[in-house]
């Protein structure tokens, strides 16, 4: 099983909406519903992004399992890191940094280079699907797309509620992990 995966990020310090609570409880929580999520599926590759929260624990979910990682960044690794990163509480920079080194040493790194930031993630969502169809259309195997999220839109501009009409309109099944 191929999984491509986009989801919340950890709520911004005092935020207006709990979408993705940032206590070490609740993302120990979401870490192994994505652990147990990707053991059930038998699960031999994960295409995310690494953001701070959902792409991170599922990439690190997926490297403890020994699942093949792809990394899709919209642009470089260190702007990425400061704008989806660093910006919000947490102790993520060690992990995303750590994930990327691992993840570039076997090649499964793709930078996009996109221009316009807003274009870039969801530009960014498109290809983690595409990809993952790709791959699964190459090795044989069924695709699925994982939304870690709260279930409900933002609104206009939901780029994790976008990820999942994207994957329906290529007709990949998609499975709703709950951030809270």
């Amino acid at each position: 099983m191929i999984i491509a995966l986009a989801g919340r990020r950890v709520d911004a310090l005092d935020p207006k909406s709990v979408r993705f609570p940032s206590t070490p409880e609740n993302l120990e929580t979401v870490r192994k519903r994505i652990f147990e999520l990707l053991q059930a599926k038998h699960a031999s590759v994960l295409v995310s992004s690494a953001a701070c929260g959902a792409d991170l624990l599922a990439l690190s979910a997926a490297g403890a399992l020994g699942v093949r990682r792809i990394i899709v960044l919209p642009f470089e690794r260190e702007k990425f890191r400061q704008t989806s990163v660093t910006d919000r509480p947490g102790e993520w920079g060690s992990l995303y940094d750590s994930t990327l080194d691992d993840v570039q040493k076997t090649g499964d790194l793709r930078i996009l280079d996109l221009k316009s930031e807003e274009e870039s993630y969801a530009g960014t969502n498109h290809v983690i699907v595409d990809e993952a169809i790709s791959l699964g259309q190459k090795l044989r195997v069924p695709v699925n797309a994982v939304l870690v999220w709260d279930g409900k839109s933002r609104g206009k501009g939901d780029l994790t509620e976008e990820f999942g009409r994207y994957a329906r309109s290529r007709k990949v099944a998609v499975i709703d992990v709950m951030t809270v």
